[in-house]
């Protein structure tokens, strides 16, 4: 390493000039040896606790310390470099903007958190650090103390609300006849008493959903197949439904009102499908024949209202007219009789037979009429 240049200013040569050969100068008492500059170092290279010193080796503690979270506060722009500082505007007379922020944001998160706007179909239930119930707000601006010493919750009352039951797959009831029917049906309701709604049940939902299941269960056991597929039937069934549903969760003081009942599918099972069409065919068929028989009994009914009523105009005209009425129902009679006959009756008078056989005559002309061809060729 013989006359090699040393950028660290140590001993790297036999040259007795720092400058130029790298080695160490020539000390001259407490002076400090000088070296190049050192770019761990803060200021050039300087020792930040004497500036003006001579430069000296990399420290690692040096480093750590002027670039940690611990090291020295560096304005910007100053000696070694450093981030700007962020600081507030100050107002007249040098104090800070700072509490009235604060005071303006206070302001807002009142104004916010404490004024509630109830629309008309809808109400709130404030409660006291979000656990105790408070009082119930009703529609209009309602105002509370800000959030968390006060909550409100504000729930649309009048909203229908939709229950589906057994219409996502098969769902069997057993019917009082012992049939199965498989049966979907929609529940409305509505809330009609948000506290009890809000703290009654742990999940008003579900309870709908399981009282529906219940009454219709216990509504159907009561009704045979062919009433709870008939129309009539069915609107039966959903009225009772209906009735049962409130009457159990007014006892649950669930905050509830049902609105309706509405029975969407009556079907038999998937397994006996088949014989239950041929059931159906075979009700068909009596359906047609009983209005067949009735249709005829309607018409021999209005034949026979006809004869009485005819029979009653000639009866009140044969109390007017015996005679008279006696001897025109002799006439009509006789001529429906005789009418199909092949007989002549003639008045009797002398000379004059009075029964002629026409027909028989007439026979015996034909026959003595007829010819009889022989046989061609001879006898």
């Amino acid at each position: 390493m013989a006359g090699k240049k040393n950028p660290w200013g140590t001993a790297g040569g036999s040259g007795s000039d720092g400058g130029e050969g790298g080695g160490t100068p020539p000390s001259s008492g407490d002076e400090t040896p000088r070296g190049p500059r050192n770019p761990w170092l803060p200021g050039g290279g300087s020792d930040a606790g004497e500036p003006g010193r001579g430069r000296r080796g990399a420290n690692i503690e040096d480093i750590f310390r002027n670039r940690g979270p611990e090291g020295p506060r560096r304005r910007p722009g100053g000696p070694g470099g450093g981030g700007p500082t962020f600081r507030l505007p100050e107002r007249p007379g040098g104090k800070s903007w700072l509490p009235i922020a604060l005071a303006g944001i206070a302001v807002v998160w009142v104004a916010v958190t404490s004024v509630h706007f109830v629309q008309p179909r809808e109400q709130g239930v404030v409660t006291w650090f979000g656990g105790k119930y408070a009082y119930t707000m009703n529609p209009g601006t309602n105002f509370t103390a800000p959030w968390p010493i006060q909550t409100a919750t504000v729930v649309d009352v009048g909203e229908i609300r939709l229950e589906e039951i057994g219409s996502g797959g098969e769902n069997l009831i057993l019917t009082g006849d012992q049939n199965l029917v498989d049966l979907s049906y929609l529940v409305r309701w509505n809330i009609k008493d948000l506290v009890q709604f809000e703290y009654e049940l742990p999940d008003p939902e579900a309870t709908v959903r399981e009282v529906a299941e219940s009454a219709m269960r216990e509504s159907i056991a009561e009704t045979d197949l062919d009433t709870v597929l008939s129309g009539s039937g069915r609107a039966e069934v959903e009225a009772r439904v209906r009735e049962r549903m409130q009457s159990i969760l007014d006892a649950y003081d669930a905050g509830i009102a049902v609105q309706g009942v509405e029975v969407a599918r009556t079907e038999a099972p998937e397994q006996v499908i088949e014989a239950f069409n041929d059931v159906l065919a075979a009700r068909q068929d009596r359906e047609r024949n009983l209005n067949d028989a009735r249709r005829y009994e309607q018409q021999v009914l209005a034949d026979a209202q006809g004869s009485a009523a005819e029979f009653n105009e000639i009866y009140a005209q044969y109390r007017l007219a015996p005679e008279v009425t006696r001897r025109r129902l002799y006439y009509e009679t006789m001529e429906q009789v005789l009418r199909g006959t092949d007989k002549t009756v003639i008045e009797g008078g002398s000379g004059v037979t009075p029964y002629l056989p026409l027909p028989e005559v007439q026979r015996r002309s034909q026959g003595s009429a007829q010819v009889v061809t022989p046989p061609a060729g001879g006898q």
